[in-house]
């Protein structure tokens, strides 16, 4: 490895176990298990506390990463992640599920707050800055009166799911162009849908 080769990490979020799977909290994880589909490789390595897999795109090595510690505590896993391979900021891109964005609809942006999300708030204390990129898949807001928390856990239904591929898709290409072009071309790809 040759000090100039670039290292990215990309981190999906979500809850671990089957039973959380298909859960709309775990769009983060859907997305970057897609990522890791079309670059050929696998989370097949435990690295504190989260499931890693690596690829190669140009002349960048990405981390791709799945943190195993339950959303709430995201930050234990991606923080020593961050920390051994030592990502800058910039170079840390967290995907994550969003209830204020229509589903599928995907954000990308530069740096920013949690916006009320445990994940990202766990990240962001347990780093301590807010200043690195994020990708929020929108999941859609609760019907009714349901309690945010228990729509997460949902599964996604079938015809969600099939609404939620291209964003995914989307997602996917946005983060490749994100480790390739940098943050302005990513976000010009992804948000001007």
């Amino acid at each position: 490895m040759t000090p100039e080769t670039p290292i990215y990490l990309i981190v999906g979020l979500g809850n671990p176990g089957r039973e959380y799977a298909k859960t709309r909290h775990n769009a983060g994880f859907m997305l970057v298990s897609r990522l890791a589909e079309r670059l050929g490789t696998a989370f097949r390595r435990m690295q504190f506390k989260a499931l890693t897999a690596e690829a190669r795109v140009g002349g960048a090595r990405l981390i791709l990463a799945k943190p195993q510690t339950f959303m709430n505590l995201s930050g234990k896993a991606v923080a020593p992640l961050a920390r051994f391979y030592k990502i800058p900021p910039e170079r840390l891109m967290v995907v994550y599920d969003d209830v204020d964005l229509p589903l599928g609809k995907l954000r990308m942006r530069p740096k920013g707050g949690h916006g009320g999300h445990k994940g990202m708030r766990s990240i962001i204390a347990e780093l301590g800055t807010q200043e690195f990129p994020r990708l929020r898949v929108g999941i859609d807001r609760p019907p009714g009166r349901m309690d945010t928390a228990d729509y997460v856990l949902q599964p996604f239904t079938k015809a969600e799911m099939e609404a939620l591929a291209p964003a995914l898709e989307r997602g996917t290409e946005g983060i490749l162009r994100w480790v390739e072009n940098g943050i302005n071309d990513a976000m010009n790809f992804v948000n001007g849908e």
